[in-house]
C-alpha cells in the first residue's frame, strides 16, 4: 500500500502519518528529509518529531537521492515513513541544479511502483494559498505541485489533513 498524505503547517499530517505506521503491524524506518543546519527553529521541529516516534523504528536521512533510500530500504515486512516532501523538493531546489531536480523526483516516481512492504509520504500542500511574489517561490509551489498530482497518480490512499482531521481524497477510508 502506498498512501500520500498532504496537509499545511501544522495540521497533523505527520501525526497521523506516525499512528498509521505504528498500527501497521510492520517493521517502521522513517526516513527524514529535514536538515537542521543552522536554523534553530528547525532544529526544534527535528527534535519534537524525533520525541514523538518510537525508540525501535529504523531511521534513516535521505539526502537528494531519495528514490534510492526507498529502494534500499522497502521490504515486504516494512513500512517506510517519508517525512516530507516538500523538504525533500526544498533541498533539491536549493542545492542541485535544474536537471538534477528534475531527474530525482522522475526516479522517485519511477520507484513507487516496484516497492515493496507499506509506503507513508507526507507532504505539504501548499497550492491553496496566493501566488507567491518571488520566482524561487512560485517555482518551488508549481514543482510541488506537479509532484504531488504525479505522486497521488502512483497511490491507492491519498489523505488532505486540515486542524488534525483526515479528509481521505482517494482510496478506502481510514
Amino acid at each position: 500500500m502506498k498512501e500520500l498524505i498532504l496537509g499545511g503547517a501544522r495540521s497533523g499530517k505527520s501525526a497521523l502519518a506516525e499512528r498509521l505506521a505504528a498500527e501497521s503491524a510492520l517493521g517502521v524506518t522513517y526516513v527524514a528529509t529535514a536538515r537542521p543546519g543552522e536554523d534553530e527553529e528547525m532544529r526544534a521541529r527535528i527534535r519534537h518529531h524525533q520525541e514523538r516516534r518510537p525508540a525501535h523504528w529504523g531511521l534513516v536521512e535521505a539526502g537528494p537521492d531519495l528514490a534510492g533510500v526507498l529502494r534500499a530500504h522497502a521490504a515486504p515486512d516494512r513500512c517506510l515513513l517519508v517525512d516530507c516532501l516538500t523538504l525533500w523538493l526544498t533541498h533539491l531546489l536549493w542545492d542541485e541544479d535544474e536537471a538534477t531536480c528534475s531527474r530525482e523526483q522522475t526516479r522517485l516516481l519511477q520507484v513507487l511502483a516496484d516497492l515493496p512492504g507499506r509506503l507513508i509520504l507526507v507532504s505539504n500542500e501548499t497550492g491553496m494559498g496566493i501566488v507567491p511574489l518571488g520566482e524561487l517561490t512560485r517555482r518551488f509551489c508549481d514543482e510541488a505541485g506537479r509532484l504531488h498530482q504525479a505522486v497521488a497518480a502512483r497511490c491507492e490512499r491519498v489523505t488532505l489533513t486540515v486542524a488534525g482531521l483526515p479528509l481521505v481524497l482517494k482510496g478506502d477510508p481510514l
